[in-house]
């Protein structure tokens, strides 16, 4: 049984958080799930597949699986990781070594050489009017999600969503993503940290990181500044003096950060200054009314398996 999640449009859709939400879900139902990714971004890339994570214990390092790869395994305790190029090499290796019942293919819905059974695609609003690069920010056309059987909608959700859907998407499951903010979690355990929300500096090197800092001021943090970086950038140490400078700066003593760049700056501590990230958690609800994920998800699994 295979299900992928993914988008049509280039940069963050919220594709990891929600692998890990299925994966979370899979596990609590008795389920051994693998998520398999191409371990985008990773500094070293070898032949064959990297097993991050057996289900039980991290087996991989971040330079060989990535930092996305990496936070699943860490977030999903329980669900296997396994990152190669070549998504059915992955599968093939899971199945056999690590005796897994349902895989989750991250960013699969361009990857036509895996089959699946079902295809989760995650979609902001302004989507539907974009176009394809380089005139727009769509790897694929609208007409794309016909392939999809449920369709997550990333952000406000305008009135008549339904009704300004193309013909061929009428009929769609359509689902909301909401996100919100956990608690911070200090990247130095024994290291003193403000259990006040901020004032702070946000340090992002994510697709979005303006968005980090409006998920911020939305959850109650008092942002004083954003360092930003590329997505999925390699952490060196001038890059965490120029944090503590613009912490300095700022006059504070604390930096925020997201789950993803925390695992990119774990190898760097001692830190020049207190680091805590924030947990994006998510949840998915129906717009309208019919099943909720998870009894659709499990029929479908059902259905796939009869």
């Amino acid at each position: 049984m295979t299900l992928s999640v993914g988008n049509i449009a280039m940069g963050g859709r919220g594709k990891t958080p929600v692998a890990i939400h299925l994966a979370r879900m899979l596990v609590e139902a008795g389920e051994r799930p693998a998520v398999l990714s191409r371990g985008y971004g990773r500094r070293i890339v070898e032949d064959g597949a990297i097993i991050v994570s057996d289900g039980k214990n991290l087996r991989g390092d971040l330079a060989r699986s990535g930092d996305e790869p990496m936070l699943i395994a860490l977030a999903a305790p329980g669900t296997a990781v396994v990152v190669c190029d070549q998504r059915a090499i992955a599968a093939a290796l899971a199945r056999t070594a690590l005796d897994t019942t349902v895989h989750i293919l991250d960013d699969g819905f361009q990857h036509r050489g895996a089959a699946r059974d079902v295809d989760i695609v995650i979609i902001s609003p302004r989507d539907l009017t974009d176009r394809r690069v380089p005139f727009g920010r769509l790897r694929e056309s609208v007409r794309a999600l016909a392939r999809a059987h449920a369709i997550v909608i990333d952000g406000e959700i305008p009135d008549g969503f339904r009704a300004k859907l193309p013909a061929e998407l009428q009929n769609k499951r359509l689902f909301a993503l909401s996100r919100s903010l956990g608690e911070p979690s200090p990247l130095e355990p024994n290291r003193p940290w403000l259990s006040l929300r901020g004032p702070a500096v946000a340090l992002a090197g994510i697709a979005e990181p303006k968005r980090f800092v409006r998920s911020l001021e939305a959850a109650g943090w008092s942002v004083a500044g954003l360092v930003e970086y590329p997505d999925h950038h390699h952490y060196r140490q001038e890059d965490l003096e120029r944090v503590a400078k613009a912490a300095h700066a700022a006059g504070v003593n604390a930096v925020v950060t997201t789950e993803k760049d925390a695992v990119r700056l774990l190898p760097l501590r001692p830190l020049p200054v207190p680091v805590a990230s924030v947990p994006l958690e998510v949840s998915i609800t129906p717009i309208d009314d019919g099943p909720g994920l998870r009894s659709w998800l499990f029929d479908a699994i059902a259905e796939a398996r009869a």
